[in-house]
């Protein structure tokens, strides 16, 4: 990000930039088109400024916002992996900068249409009102996005709670399950002499028939409580 200082007098309108990648040669070309425009002052020719200014936002802030909402659309779909939860947080950061940057323009948006200014036409008010709505609409998209951002971080982290618990769930039945017949088997698998049972004609397929029926009935109650 770049800035931009601008010294206004009375027949005579002076910006300094540094850091800017965006060159003025567009605006100014426009203004050059525009002579009638030039006639106004030097205020009409400041709002022309702020306003290309503030109107270089709305695309950076577009790009966020797409990207955003893509990464909105994969989290409810899967997990986010360590490289999204990493870009949620640089695009925080960003935004933050952005408000960092947008606060003073604002400010000056504000003193530009509430305040007498030396220099500045009343006629001009309301192309600075204008701008001033223009600002506000960046800071609201910019507010809006980092809820955003809030609520694809948090809904991320309940659902991959939810799935590992459903997870959790289905692994508790299923052992549930299979400890039956490890119980039973583990029981009769000791080969004392006198258990009960051992010398039973029928005795290997009643166990069967219990294992069987017991494992069946675990397994319809942990289907109904939508464990399974």
């Amino acid at each position: 990000m770049g800035s931009t200082a601008i010294f206004l007098g009375e027949n005579f309108l002076i910006t300094v930039r540094q850091g800017s990648a965006r060159s003025h040669s567009e605006l100014r070309a426009h203004l050059e088109i525009t002579p009638e425009l030039l006639r106004e002052g030097p205020d009409y020719v400041l709002h022309a400024i702020l306003d290309f200014i503030v109107d270089g936002y709305f695309p950076i802030v577009e790009a966020i916002e797409e990207d955003v909402l893509k990464m909105e659309q994969r989290m409810l779909a899967a997990f986010l992996t360590r490289e999204e939860v990493t870009r949620i947080f640089t695009l925080r950061r960003v935004l933050v900068r952005f408000q960092r940057v947008l606060g003073p323009m604002l400010e000056v948006g504000r003193k530009l249409v509430n305040l007498q200014l030396p220099r500045l036409d009343e006629a001009s008010k309301p192309y600075f009102r204008d701008l001033l709505d223009h600002m506000l609409r960046v800071e609201s998209a910019i507010t809006g996005i980092r809820d955003i951002l809030i609520s694809v971080f948090e809904a991320s982290h309940l659902l991959e709670q939810q799935r590992q618990g459903a997870i959790t769930r289905q692994l508790a039945a299923w052992a549930a399950i299979l400890a039956v017949p490890t119980a039973i088997a583990g029981i009769y698998g000791m080969n004392f002499e006198n258990m009960p049972e051992l010398k039973t004609q029928w005795g290997y397929f009643v166990i069967l028939g219990v294992i069987a029926a017991v494992c069946i009935g675990l397994y319809i109650r942990f289907k109904r409580n939508h464990w399974l």
